[in-house]
Parts: C-alpha cells; sequence; structure tokens
C-alpha cells in the first residue's frame, strides 16, 4: 500500500457533535478525539496528500427532528424517540404537516426493510449556518495550516439537506429519492477515494456516520477495502450505542482494514 497518497477522510467534525456547551447532540469524546485529529494533521502534513470531510447540515424541519412528529395525545414526540412503521400504523406516533402520512409511511418502511437504522428523533442539529454546524475550531485551523502548507484543498460535502430522508452516510441517503440527486450516490466523493494509498478514517460519531459512510464505502471499494485505517481514538459513539460502534469496527477489521490510534497511524505514513 502506496503511503505517499494517504487519503484522510473526515466525517462531520462539527460543534454540535463535540461534548461542549451549547452543542446540541453532543458526543462524550468528540473534543478530545477532534483536537488529537488536528494534531495528528499538522504532525502528518504533507504525508497527507488529500482531505475530504462531510458537513451534517439540516434544516429545522426535518424527518429525523421533533418538529415533524406528534405522539396520538397531540405533544410533540421527544428527541431519541424510536418510531417503527407499525407505531404509524397503530396511531402511537403520527406526522406533522408538511410530512404526509402516506409519505412518513413509506419511508419507514423502506427505512426498516434496509435494515441498518430504526428511525430515530434526533434534537435539532447541524442547521445550515449556525455555530453547531461550523468545523469544530481546533480542527478548522490544522486544516487551514495543511491547505497553507500543501497547496491543496479539502474537499467538502455537505449531506442531510434533504428533509424527508435521514442522511447518515456521506455517500448516499438511508433512503435515496430518486427526485433528489443529493440523496443518490455521491459519484464526486467517490471518485477521491481512486488510486490513493490509505485511506485514513476519523469522525463522529463511529455508531452512525462514520459507520454509515465506511460501511457504504467499503461497499464501493470491495476488496480494497483492505485501504481502509480506522483511527480509533479520532472517534467515539453515541451514548448508548457502543457495541454498534464496536461491531463495526470489528466489521472493517474483518474485510481488511485496520483500526490504529493516530500515533501509530503516524508510523504507518513514515513507511514509504
Amino acid at each position: 500500500m502506496k503511503t505517499s497518497q494517504a487519503h484522510l477522510f473526515i466525517i462531520d467534525p462539527q460543534n454540535d457533535f463535540c461534548d461542549l456547551p451549547g452543542a446540541a447532540l453532543p458526543v462524550a469524546g468528540a473534543q478530545a478525539d477532534l483536537e488529537r485529529l488536528a494534531r495528528f494533521i499538522r504532525t502528518a502534513g504533507p504525508a497527507l496528500a488529500r482531505i475530504s470531510l462531510t458537513l451534517d447540515t439540516h434544516q429545522p424541519l426535518d424527518i429525523a427532528h421533533p418538529g415533524c412528529w406528534q405522539q396520538a395525545d397531540g405533544s410533540p414526540a421527544a428527541p431519541f424517540t424510536q418510531i417503527h412503521a407499525a407505531d404509524l400504523a397503530e396511531g402511537r406516533y403520527r406526522p406533522v404537516a408538511p410530512l404526509s402520512p402516506e409519505r412518513a409511511r413509506a419511508y419507514l418502511e423502506a427505512l426498516e426493510a434496509g435494515g441498518r437504522y430504526t428511525h430515530m428523533i434526533w434534537p435539532v442539529h447541524c442547521v445550515a449556518g449556525s455555530w453547531g454546524q461550523q468545523i469544530n475550531a481546533p480542527l478548522a485551523a490544522a486544516l487551514a495550516d495543511w491547505q497553507q502548507q500543501t497547496g491543496h484543498t479539502p474537499f467538502e460535502v455537505i449531506k442531510g439537506t434533504h428533509p424527508w430522508t435521514e442522511h447518515y452516510s456521506a455517500i448516499q441517503a438511508e433512503v435515496p429519492d430518486p427526485a433528489a440527486p443529493e440523496t443518490l450516490p455521491n459519484t464526486a466523493l467517490l471518485a477521491r477515494f481512486a488510486g490513493s494509498g490509505p485511506i485514513l478514517v476519523a469522525g463522529e460519531a463511529s455508531s452512525h456516520c462514520v459507520k454509515a459512510s465506511i460501511e457504504h464505502l467499503a461497499a464501493h471499494l470491495g476488496a480494497e477495502a483492505r485501504r481502509l485505517v480506522l483511527l480509533t481514538d479520532c472517534m467515539s459513539p453515541v451514548a448508548g450505542f457502543e457495541a454498534a460502534a464496536a461491531d463495526f469496527i470489528h466489521h472493517m477489521q474483518s474485510l481488511g482494514a485496520q483500526a490504529l490510534s493516530a500515533q501509530a497511524a503516524l508510523a504507518l505514513l513514515a513507511e514509504d
């Protein structure tokens, strides 16, 4: 594996996911993860030939936000509520206009048929243009210095703007909509991984957006999934989903991917 073509893939390194005051959806350990990642970028410098990063970006009105759902008594659905298609059919929850019952039912059924996630109501987060949607400051500074040092620009992917499907993965939405190109496979992003050396992965959260993105990427890479290197101390899971994150890492290792600390990854980059 030619480490001289190393590609760093950073998933959703945003304030709203950091354990900081004012964060909408803090992940325990995320701030330390991203500060560690910033130090990794500064140390690796030009050894990182490419950097790609994703930004979760929503409007307040979103199928995964509380404003789109009510309980049977008319009260709002609380954050961290899971909703199944059966809940809709049996009247325990109902969608709020403009999310129609037909669209909501079709979405929940398609999501469950995919077998990856149960629909979750999250706190309103990563609203376009907000502080929470921005890249965490220490990492943003390290990326700016890398750009100045190398003359390269990080490739940014905005995901999650379509309000009627969850978009954990940077590759495609959980339930793609043929009429909404932003939900379909991101061919420009996938093309970035062709011909690179190791693909170093970091970001938040390892139980959701990192997991979803890298599962899709590994399926695209096929046997080349062995190029994946998970920086395990630069990602953390959402509380209560630690087992999902651990299963994800074990599955990637079964495909030939490596799971390394940031320090061990620096040693890997120094091998060339």
